[in-house]
């Protein structure tokens, strides 16, 4: 009798390790949304939970700090984590872990990379152009890793928010809606490059797996997140805890805040400028847009649960928003990826949902400027945020 014990506690350790593996919190449907506010409060991952989100995708960089960037200290020469800025970020964390919410880390900077909004709007491309940065970046996400290991709200870490190194080396961001040849050329003339994204991610990969061998990895594809710029990949990646994401604003003239700031007043569905053409946009040309990736997400083997819409979104201003997003997310379903939408309660009210599209209510940049977004009077029954509230996957 005493010789089954250890035999019976070898097979629960067993069964108990498989079932920790963070990559099978991807293997059903996982829907949440984007957070990229300046002030982290308890209150917001409470009422996030609350709405039924099931994870967060959370950018920290506008966060308060001592030194120039947030968490790297300063992104032109990386020497370790701020302490001080680690514990606000593990703070953060808790609050998720305590409201129930899962979180995939999602920085706008790395070293080379300063996020654009706080370097003087200029994308910042040294990373793209001296392989230096990449073993900064490298660096400070194994460091990252071994900092956060096992924490119980942590899903994933989204290696870089809309890499481009494609920008300005003469490649077209956007060209025939489902051509997508232009990208095999320019990956032949780049490849092994400071620009090689694919091998880029390997390397930060290999770091991170030097500390943890397990946290899933999130990877957005190049010029923004562009869906298609996957396809100049000679396949997935060597890991096997890799998800594949990307994100959806096109067409850009419509979907932007420009559209109605600069009253070009452009509707959805409709005819929008396009690759320097008049394109009528409906759904068929979302679906159209969106398939050169799902095709060679399909050749490749990879499976829609290792697929995720990082973000997608709407001017909440624009005409058709509504159906904009109803018919993007009929396509992620149809896809059965996963998905976050942007965004949840920002300190932006372009993307609030739960405002409408009508004006701010008062004193709503006061409240934001003093850091009490929370106390900002929302309506969660607009149709814009019942849209997406009513496609959200029961929490589990």
């Amino acid at each position: 009798m005493f010789r089954l014990v250890p035999t019976f506690f070898a097979v629960a350790l067993t069964c108990t390790s498989l079932q920790a593996d963070p990559i099978t919190y991807w293997d059903e449907t996982r829907t949440g949304a984007n957070s990229f506010n300046e002030y982290p409060t308890e209150r917001w991952f409470q009422d996030a939970s609350e709405a039924g989100l099931g994870w967060i995708r959370l950018a920290y960089d506008k966060w308060d700090s001592a030194h120039r960037d947030f968490l790297i200290g300063n992104a032109d020469n990386y020497e370790g984590l701020i302490a001080e800025d680690l514990a606000l970020l593990r703070q953060a964390l808790d609050w998720a872990d305590a409201h129930d919410l899962k979180v995939v880390l999602a920085p706008l900077s790395l070293p080379g990379g300063r996020y654009r909004q706080f370097n003087g709007n200029q994308y910042d491309s040294r990373i793209w152009r001296d392989k230096a940065y990449w073993g900064q970046a490298a660096a400070f996400w194994r460091d990252m890793a071994g900092a956060l290991k096992d924490h119980p709200a942590v899903v994933g870490y989204n290696i870089l928010n809309e890499p481009a190194p494609e920008l300005g080396t003469n490649l077209a961001e956007h060209d025939t809606l489902g051509d997508v040849s232009r990208f095999s050329a320019w990956f032949g003339a780049h490849k092994g490059t400071a620009a090689d994204l694919y091998t880029f991610y390997g390397q930060v990969i290999s770091a991170i797996r030097e500390v943890d061998p397990e946290v899933p990895i999130m990877v957005d594809a190049g010029w923004y997140a562009q869906p298609a710029a996957f396809t100049y990949w000679p396949g997935p990646l060597a890991d096997d805890h890799v998800l594949y994401a990307f994100h959806m604003y096109e067409p850009y003239d419509y979907t932007s805040q420009f559209n109605f700031k600069e009253g070009r007043n452009l509707s959805y569905p409709g005819v929008v400028p396009f690759a320097g053409q008049a394109t009528d946009w409906n759904q068929d040309m979302m679906r159209t847009y969106l398939q050169p990736f799902f095709d060679w997400a399909d050749t490749h083997g990879i499976p829609e649960d290792r697929i995720v819409a990082g973000e997608f979104g709407c001017y909440r201003r624009n005409d058709g928003c509504v159906r904009y997003l109803s018919d993007v997310l009929d396509l992620l379903e149809e896809n059965s990826v996963h998905w976050a939408f942007y965004a949840f309660r920002e300190d932006w009210d372009g993307y609030d949902f739960e405002l409408g599209n009508g004006n701010l209510p008062r004193g709503y940049w006061t409240m934001v400027e003093e850091g009490r977004n929370d106390d900002i009077k929302r309506n969660p029954d607009t149709e814009m945020f019942q849209t997406l509230k009513a496609r959200l996957a029961p929490v589990n």
